[in-house]
């Protein structure tokens, strides 16, 4: 017969196993944002990153996504659907390229913490450390999301295996690639001055630490 305070034990397990949800996470990043803060100023760089929020909701609303956190010029979301997760990361890039921006993007599913509408974990982490060494333009997912999305549609590029600060063992890393599509959109045409921000490459060397 089981010990009483051991089934006790084991229900609380459970109980705090019920905060953890599966879900699909997207980190978003703008490339070179000092770099335009400093060209543009203050309230010039304001007023762009506003459109591009503006841009960002209301695509994630149509594409069924879920805002979880925003500081500076990045987001975090949520989705139910990793197939509906890849292509707004993909979408929203060329969504931007008008206003002269490149958004570089994470993508991982797993499970997270739930703790008054945030997400914990490891995934969060995840997320924004293959953010931080996508190239700009680029939409890189976990092989977690490969998996997943298999039947989609998608197609994706083996970027290789990747040591990611903070993360425990190495991760292959993938770029996105809509059917017929580049997983990198091709550069906005026009100078910072006709369009408010001048595109900069940044190395192509590797680099593992989230700017």
């Amino acid at each position: 017969m089981e010990h009483p305070n051991r089934q006790r034990r084991w229900f609380e397990d459970l109980e705090s196993f019920s905060r953890r949800v599966l879900t699909t996470v997207l980190f978003t990043d703008v490339v070179d944002s000092t770099g335009h803060l400093v060209e543009l100023g203050d309230r010039a760089w304001t007023e762009l990153l506003n459109v591009h929020h503006a841009r960002f909701r209301a695509k994630l609303e149509a594409f069924g996504g879920r805002e979880v956190d925003a500081a500076g010029d990045g987001f975090l979301a949520a989705f139910e659907v990793p197939t509906l997760a890849v292509v707004f990361a993909c979408s929203f890039h060329r969504e931007v390229l008008d206003l002269g921006l490149q958004v570089r993007t994470g993508l991982h599913t797993g499970e997270c913490e739930l703790e008054a509408g945030r997400l914990r974990g490891l995934a969060v982490h995840l997320v924004a450390r293959l953010a931080g060494v996508a190239g700009p333009d680029e939409v890189l997912v976990s092989e977690t999301v490969t998996d997943v999305v298999a039947g989609s549609g998608l197609t994706f590029v083996d970027r290789g295996a990747y040591q990611l600060r903070g993360v425990p063992g190495r991760r292959r890393v993938f770029a996105a690639r809509l059917s017929g599509g580049d997983p990198q959109p091709s550069r906005p045409n026009g100078s910072r001055a006709a369009v408010g921000v001048r595109h900069r490459r940044r190395s192509q060397e590797v680099d593992t630490a989230h700017a």
